[in-house]
């Protein structure tokens, strides 16, 4: 399993991680605000289908020692609130919801694999290249500062994280 998301079909990337278990765990971190906040985005969530999320995200506070946020995400270096509706939950397995509109949708599924948790995120209703990129290089960074929380370990700064990735996402993702 490669820790690089991958394009499954035309707007849509796929990417995988191995986590700590158990799944119980690493559910929480995906549903819990608090946890959830502390390596993607905090607030509200109904879990039941049609239910109500609200992702609210401060990707400049997730970590320390950071560089400043790109020109080109500057807007989002701040404060961001995003609404979205749950269009599938099977606790504690499988949620999905609509992503800053109702055709872009993420979908989460967990497996248990012995003491671990295989976690596979696909984001799809991607418009463009740009999109892809963008989204690849995010789900990374945060699955990568999961995973660091998870074992107890400093993640590496956010944007500065970030940065690198969407670069190395341009080119794979252009190839």
């Amino acid at each position: 399993m490669s820790d690089y998301a991958v394009v499954t079909a035309p707007g849509i990337v796929r990417i995988e991680r191995l986590l700590p278990g158990p799944i119980e765990r690493l559910w929480s971190y995906l549903t819990d605000a608090d946890k959830r906040a502390q390596w993607f985005a905090g607030g509200d969530m109904e879990l039941k289908v049609g239910g109500r999320v609200q992702l609210v995200f401060r990707n400049s506070e997730l970590t320390r020692n950071d560089d400043p946020a790109p020109a080109k995400y500057a807007v989002e270096a701040g404060e961001v609130v995003m609404t979205s509706r749950i269009v599938a939950c099977e606790p504690p397995r499988v949620l999905a919801y609509t992503f800053g509109g109702e055709t872009s949708v993420v979908r989460f599924e967990l497996t248990p694999r012995g003491d671990k948790v295989q976690l596979v995120i696909t984001h799809g209703g991607l418009e463009n290249l740009d999109a892809m990129t963008s989204i690849a290089g995010g789900w990374h960074t945060h699955l990568d500062i999961l995973g660091a929380r998870l074992e107890g370990r400093e993640p590496e700064g956010f944007w500065r994280r970030h940065t690198r990735l969407e670069a190395e996402y341009a080119k794979r993702l252009r190839a």
